[in-house]
């Protein structure tokens, strides 16, 4: 499964609180835009400073924030200063910029006094997991004024600049009202779970920043505790390093108006979690493996949720049973033969008029894949595969047709499944095979 990437920001000094704030630019009642999905993680196109980027769309996230500006990219930034920042990891705070009076704008929503955030450290530049280009976060200030509906079935996101009596009728006829706390300028759902036949009520983080499905923190009062059966992993990168823990299921998980029987919860170790100051009571988080299974209406200022089963409410909860991490590490020029017949020479026969194949080369830029991370004493490592192979093909198909979206759903698929992986390690080619196996 895809790991998670969870920016919790603190600071070192005092945080300032600027002015920023989203208007609409028009006098439309509703601006929609349109995303991309990838591994339940929404990535939404923007312009900052009339630079075009791509952001991910993260409720636990408070400020905005920059990790990838690509050298082909002209970026200005107003009014930087120099700061300290620390969050979700293993090791110390690392060092940043403040950047204040940027203007943001996705597609007539509009801030043009944004206070943001830059790492310029690559090493917390999650695109190559993602498998496109993703400049930043977008968190707190996109949702705080108005209602935001993130429709995942449809990829688009819609921002309602009042609440109509139509749609309140709509609201209160097809969808699950739930209250929820703004803390830190977070949202906070509690809800219920069951674990090890106990039934515990719980204040979640409500996280579309986080692609797993729930993230629970051990807790001995709460009797919150990883269950027997469960794997040591590595679940992705913070702030402040890598982030590891387990994953297992438990009996069942309340979210809307479906309860969820047997889901894959993640117990990140007490280690990644020593940097991060939690709100009372929290215990976890819900990640978007739960929320992208509905239509979600987020009101801030009222402090509700609305929410609509969709198409994926029933979908059984999987994870990567090989037990390996893949990512885009650039690309390559790769060649491919096409076929051009209106240039072809007709040749006439006693049966048919038919055209002889003009037959071209065609070079294009095509993706390459490597291995960058493998669990320990997983199906994987035991066949063989290792930290930075490059991938030719899976079960035949070449890397270059594929993407790590795709990738990530073979290795989730069907238990019992053998997948054949062709790798490059030092200049060699070599096959490896193994098995799927669901050990959750």
């Amino acid at each position: 499964m895809f790991k998670s990437f969870l920016y919790f920001i603190l600071f070192s000094t005092a945080i300032t609180y600027g002015q920023s704030e989203f208007k609409f630019e028009n006098n439309k009642k509703k601006i929609v835009i349109p995303f991309t999905l990838i591994n339940n993680l929404v990535f939404v196109p923007l312009t900052l400073n009339g630079e075009e980027l791509t952001f991910l769309l993260d409720t636990g996230v408070e400020q905005t924030v920059i990790l990838s500006i690509d050298e082909t990219q002209d970026l200005q930034l107003h009014n930087v200063e120099t700061i300290k920042l620390r969050g979700l990891g293993s090791n110390e705070s690392v060092d940043g910029y403040k950047s204040s009076n940027n203007r943001i704008e996705l597609n007539g929503f509009v801030d043009t006094k944004h206070e943001l955030y830059i790492i310029l450290d690559q090493e917390f530049n999650f695109s190559a997991q993602i498998g496109i280009p993703v400049n930043g976060i977008l968190g707190y200030h996109f949702f705080k004024n108005h209602l935001v509906e993130i429709d995942y079935q449809h990829k688009k996101v819609i921002i309602y600049r009042e609440k109509s009596v139509k749609l309140c009728k709509k609201l209160n006829k097809k969808f699950h009202k739930d209250s929820i706390s703004m803390e830190l300028n977070k949202p906070y759902l509690v809800t219920e779970i069951k674990n090890n036949e106990n039934t515990i009520k719980s204040k979640l983080l409500i996280d579309t920043g986080n692609s797993d499905a729930v993230w629970l923190f051990s807790n001995n009062q709460k009797k919150i505790a990883p269950p027997t059966k469960n794997i040591d992993d590595y679940l992705g990168r913070g702030f402040s390093g890598n982030v590891y823990g387990k994953r297992g299921r438990i009996q069942n998980f309340k979210f809307g108006n479906k309860t969820f029987e047997n889901p894959i919860v993640t117990f990140p170790d007490s280690t990644s979690l020593k940097s991060v100051s939690f709100v009372p009571d929290r215990l976890g988080s819900i990640g978007g493996e739960v929320i992208s299974r509905f239509n979600v209406f987020f009101d801030y200022k009222e402090q509700v949720i609305y929410t609509q089963p969709n198409h994926k409410i029933n979908e059984p909860f999987s994870f990567n049973m090989s037990g390996i991490d893949i990512e885009h590490a650039g690309l390559e020029w790769g060649t491919e033969t096409v076929q051009e017949r209106s240039s072809g020479i007709k040749i006439y026969t006693d049966k048919d008029t038919s055209y002889e194949p003009n037959f071209k080369i065609k070079f294009s830029l095509k993706p390459i894949f490597k291995i960058f991370n493998v669990r320990i004493e997983s199906e994987a490592e035991k066949a063989g595969l290792k930290k930075g192979d490059k991938i030719i093909r899976i079960n035949g198909t070449h890397a270059h047709n594929l993407s790590i979206e795709r990738i990530n759903k073979l290795l989730k698929e069907e238990d019992g499944r053998t997948i054949i992986f062709e790798v490059e390690r030092n200049g060699k080619n070599l096959k490896i095979r193994f098995p799927l196996k669901n050990i959750l």
